[in-house]
């Protein structure tokens, strides 16, 4: 299989990643579905995880929120590792279109990735909500409580959170690489979060490749799958 990569990834021009929550697990941020991801640590001061990053629950319940944001989606020390810089130095030989992360970590920006479509925002954009004054992580971790605007209006990270639609402008650029891709690679997600996941649905290019620790409910489609961890298959490249 990992020979059957190395041939395609050698012969294609117009190589476009799809990443998820996966490829940044050995960068130490959990991911959500896996039997150590965030869904499955139980209650967080008795609400479901997948409750607390509702568009609701920030509105109504929002120092709980920031509570559970900050310790448990705030990894402000981790680092990009070997699969975020392999995409990263395809994209500067030439070789790949960019990137679409489900993704707020912004990991692929820092191992050098250029044309990165990140469907569901990041953690290093936050506004406020009343003057729509720009403020970065940092702040938004060190504040005591809830992050406070010198206005005094209340910051909203720039994430998508359930309820809220996926930004257009985004979904449009993501379709728009999609399209012009050869060669599609899904990295480290399980597939079934829409509207992001349909977007592979999308593609008309010669190669749709998945590497992922389980399966997904688009494996039938792949011309190869690949259930191995992320970093193992980068290693194991750069042997070929």
């Amino acid at each position: 299989m990992l020979n059957q990569l190395a041939k395609i990834l050698e012969g294609t021009n117009k190589i476009l990643f799809f990443t998820g929550a996966g490829i940044s697990v050995p960068s130490g941020i959990p991911d959500f579905r896996s039997s150590r991801g965030l869904y499955q640590q139980g209650t967080y001061r008795g609400y479901q995880p997948e409750e607390i990053i509702s568009h609701s629950f920030f509105a109504t319940h929002t120092e709980a929120f920031y509570k559970f944001y900050k310790e448990k989606m705030m990894f402000l020390t981790a680092r990009p590792n070997e699969a975020h810089e392999f995409i990263a130095h395809l994209e500067a030989k030439g070789k790949s279109l960019g990137v679409i992360t489900q993704n707020i970590d912004g990991l692929h920006q820092m191992a050098g990735s250029k044309n990165v479509v990140e469907l569901h925002g990041s953690i290093h954009r936050n506004y406020c909500q009343k003057c729509d004054k720009a403020y970065d992580a940092n702040y938004i971790k060190e504040a005591s409580g809830v992050p406070k605007c010198s206005c005094g209006g209340i910051i909203k990270p720039d994430v998508v959170l359930y309820e809220e639609p996926l930004d257009t402008g985004m979904l449009e650029r993501a379709v728009q690489l999609i399209y012009q891709a050869d060669c599609l690679i899904v990295i480290g997600t399980s597939l079934v979060v829409n509207p992001a996941a349909a977007l592979v649905s999308y593609f008309r290019g010669k190669y749709f490749l998945i590497i992922n620790r389980s399966s997904t409910p688009y494996d039938y489609r792949a011309n190869l799958v690949i259930n191995e961890d992320i970093i193992k298959v980068v290693e194991a490249l750069k042997m070929i």
